[in-house]
């Protein structure tokens, strides 16, 4: 199948950008729509994200993969040159931008063959936590898939949350570029007053909409009993728990891009399926 592809840009409340890519069946449509969001120090542009959007497009969904306003990668699209946008991110900042997104797709302001009436949401990592957020109080989302999705944003030891608000930041090393980028102490502050608005597991008793869950075996980032959790806690009356055996947080992909791994493939092929089978008109 023939895939047509567009970047194109929206803006947030507080004039962010957000910094998207269609990528869709050739035709008029109208057809289903899935939001891909990136994890922590991730990007839309990030390896594995680019050709699972065209592998879903390619099966008959129209993906918009997104770059959160805040995760601080700019106009380079694959360099983090907004160190300290990235300082202030927040569970609820991206949540806000998904539902910016969802906004932009069901308004008619994406593209007029997307069917507003059949939006689902794969987040990886950090961003499966912000698509569970935003599924539980959107029911506009009517699909969630999530990949190597964090259980709980309330990830850091107490010792490093009083290092953190004494030095007012806390260092994120990027393995990958060597640069250390930083989260304020309000991120930590935020987090703290937002504890309840922010807890995927009362999220997930909220969603009622179809969830696949899909995480590594060896998963060497977030445990992999998230997986099991976070179906256990849903609500939803069609969900499942999809373990990949001997495979880590990004099923074996890299940046940039090597190619395909019998993994990837695996949760590619598993997260077409349950979209298509649960956003068939």
């Amino acid at each position: 199948m023939t895939v047509i592809e567009r970047a194109f840009r929206l803006e947030n409340a507080s004039g962010e950008p957000i910094r998207c890519n269609l990528r869709r069946p050739e035709g008029a449509g109208p057809f289903p729509a899935v939001i891909v969001l990136h994890g922590f120090k991730g990007f839309k542009d990030w390896g594995m994200f680019p050709p699972t959007a065209r592998r879903l497009a390619a099966d008959g969904l129209a993906t918009v993969a997104m770059n959160a306003s805040r995760n601080g990668v700019g106009e380079s699209l694959t360099e983090f040159t907004e160190l300290e946008s990235f300082a202030r991110n927040t569970p609820g900042h991206e949540e806000r931008d998904v539902r910016r997104v969802v906004d932009a797709i069901a308004g008619g302001e994406v593209d007029a063959a997307l069917d507003a009436g059949r939006i689902g949401i794969l987040g990886h990592s950090f961003g499966g936590g912000v698509a569970l957020l935003a599924a539980s109080r959107d029911e506009r989302i009517r699909c969630v898939v999530t990949w190597a999705a964090l259980a709980t944003f309330d990830r850091y030891p107490e010792r490093s949350k009083a290092q953190w608000r004494e030095k007012g930041r806390l260092d994120v090393p990027n393995q990958r570029t060597g640069q250390i980028l930083w989260l304020d102490r309000e991120v930590l502050e935020d987090g703290e007053r937002n504890r309840d608005a922010y807890d995927v597991r009362a999220a997930s008793q909220r969603i009622r909409a179809p969830l696949l869950a899909v995480h590594g075996e060896r998963d060497e980032a977030v445990d992999v009993q998230s997986a099991t959790d976070i179906v256990e806690w849903a609500a939803s009356a069609e969900k499942r728990a999809l373990v990949i055996p001997a495979t880590g947080h990004t099923f074996g992909a890299v940046h940039p891009w090597a190619g395909p791994t019998p993994a990837w493939e695996e949760a590619v092929a598993a997260s077409s399926e349950w979209f298509r089978a649960h956003l068939a008109r």
